[in-house]
């Protein structure tokens, strides 16, 4: 049985409790403790602060866990990315006074910096003596309580910078996103490699669908460039017509205009069917 790591709240608690849950394991949160086990899949869940599970994966305390680039860029943690997750998207920004004359990142390397996150502000200076102001959260006052000349965050929106008084300042210094990590001797354990594969399978049924239709022969090949799946299109003939059948993956995003387009083609008896997982 492997240990994994799931954040206990904030903006990837949710999305992390829904893939997984999607993927077919037992990872619901326990009202009064921290710890789930799927006997069946063979995990224990350990529901802990995002922040720290890039210290119990690092140190191979826990196997694998889901939590932001930021938070295992942060701990400097030897944990590995083995996936990414298509949530929990952010950007780190600097921002200053509206009215101040500072226009460049670069100016920003003397001044005292408000942040949460000091060592990827070091790193994006490449200078580990920076004077810096680490607070646990709420940075953006600390320019106007006198503290710091600037501040380092996670933007969203921009608008609580902006009701206090910040412009945001150039371009990110850091992206982000939700991603699975693991110990690096950990990679190969077995139920790490189908928790990763489920968790793919997820994602690629959230991005193509299939699509079926019939087609007369004279029109196969036009229908086919159309629609040439992620290998090639299944084909049957009809019975007792001059007519295929056909099947294929396709891009969730494109899926209706490729029915529009085999319609209109000559295709008839054209369905569209949602995925609800796969092994590519």
């Amino acid at each position: 049985m492997i240990k994994v790591a799931l954040p206990n709240k904030g903006m990837l608690f949710e999305p992390t409790q829904h893939l997984l849950q999607e993927c077919g394991y037992k990872a619901a949160k326990p009202y009064k403790t921290l710890t789930s086990v799927d006997e069946r899949n063979g995990i224990e869940f350990y529901f802990l602060r995002p922040s720290d599970i890039p210290m119990y994966v690092g140190k191979g305390i826990i196997d694998a866990g889901i939590t932001g680039i930021d938070f295992n860029a942060e701990a400097s943690s030897p944990a590995v990315k083995i996936l990414d997750l298509p949530f929990g998207a952010s950007k780190m920004c600097a921002a200053v006074p509206e009215e101040c004359g500072i226009t460049t990142l670069a100016e920003l390397k003397d001044k005292r910096i408000a942040t949460s996150f000091p060592e990827i502000v070091k790193n994006y200076y490449r200078n580990p003596d920076m004077n810096l102001v680490v607070l646990e959260g709420a940075v953006e006052i600390s320019v106007s309580l006198g503290v710091a000349d600037a501040v380092v965050d996670v933007v969203e929106t921009g608008t609580t910078l902006k009701q206090a008084g910040l412009r945001i300042l150039g371009e990110p210094l850091f992206k982000s996103n939700a991603a699975l990590f693991s110990h690096p001797e950990k990679q190969e354990l077995a139920e790490l490699c189908t928790l990763m594969r489920r968790i793919e399978g997820k994602l690629v049924a959230q991005s193509y669908m299939m699509i079926e239709y019939d087609v007369p022969s004279e029109l196969l090949d036009n229908a086919c460039a159309v629609t040439p799946g992620l290998d090639a299109p299944t084909i049957s003939k009809l019975h007792g017509r001059d007519w295929y059948a056909v099947k294929a993956m396709v891009s969730q995003a494109e899926a209706n205009q490729i029915m529009d387009r085999l319609w209109k083609l000559g295709c008839r008896s054209v369905l569209l069917f949602a995925i609800k997982s796969a092994r590519i």
